[in-house]
């Protein structure tokens, strides 16, 4: 084994002038247990002149490597950019649910009677007929107005769609004969015009949906016929003289 001028060996815990390193450690490495510090690194002397590293350098080496190879498995966090294409997302899915909230709040009653038959015409084209009694102040009236405009544009080609506005003293008649007391009044009529059931107030639009295609394939009952949810009370119409007789609103 040769050591240079340039080595520097701390031998079982005792610095060697650099004259002696041969001699000094080519004695002590035929025993057992011998250790040294050769540039830094640390030895043991086993026989016959071999230097071995110290197992526990060796491990340290070994943990350290395999802390690299954890680090390289750990997942990395989302990217700015990536946060950013979520925002992005998310601003426009809730921009979208805006949109059609206020497009199905355009509906009013106006749209609804404009486009409603006239009543005495629903009751003599031989169809199935639903009648809503309503009137412009009634909250609840207007908040069902776009659910029923949808169900409408579904079965106008087979079920008649009528609008009673109770402020109108002509369907006073009609007030009484389906007992109406409280609005949205909702009567189902079959072709005959049979009344089949009524809903009266705030209703699911599945129960007003169900109700309508009952009528319109003929079923002899509907499946809701008697529903009584948040209403305005009818005692409450303004009523006002009639402009236009022949109107139906």
């Amino acid at each position: 084994m040769a050591f240079s001028r340039d080595d520097s060996v701390i031998l079982n815990g005792v610095l060697i002038p650099a004259r002696n390193i041969q001699n000094e450690v080519e004695s002590a490495v035929q025993h057992r247990g011998l250790w040294c510090e050769r540039n830094g690194r640390i030895f043991r002397g086993i026989v016959q002149e071999k230097l071995i590293e110290e197992p526990g350098l060796a491990n340290v080496e070994t943990t350290q490597a395999a802390g690299s190879s954890i680090d390289a498995r750990i997942p990395e966090y989302p990217s700015k950019s990536i946060n950013r294409q979520i925002a992005l997302v998310s601003t426009l899915a809730a921009v979208g649910l805006f949109l059609s909230t206020r497009l199905d709040l355009g509906v009013s009653l106006k749209d609804l009677t404009a486009v409603a038959l006239p009543y005495e015409e629903a009751m003599s084209n031989g169809k199935p007929t639903v009648v809503e009694f309503y009137a412009d102040w009634c909250e609840v009236c207007r908040e069902l107005a776009p659910d029923v405009y949808k169900v409408e544009q579904q079965f106008k080609d087979r079920v008649n769609f009528v609008m009673l506005n109770v402020d109108n003293t002509k369907w006073e008649q009609e007030l009484d004969e389906f007992g109406v007391e409280g609005i949205p009044h909702f009567a189902f009529l079959d072709k005959k015009g049979n009344e089949e059931g009524n809903v009266v107030g705030r209703l699911p639009r599945q129960y007003f949906l169900e109700n309508v295609d009952a009528l319109a394939r003929g079923e002899a009952s509907i499946p809701h016929a008697s529903v009584v949810g948040q209403f305005s009370s009818a005692e409450a119409r303004k009523v006002h003289q009639v402009v236009d007789p022949r109107s139906h609103g």
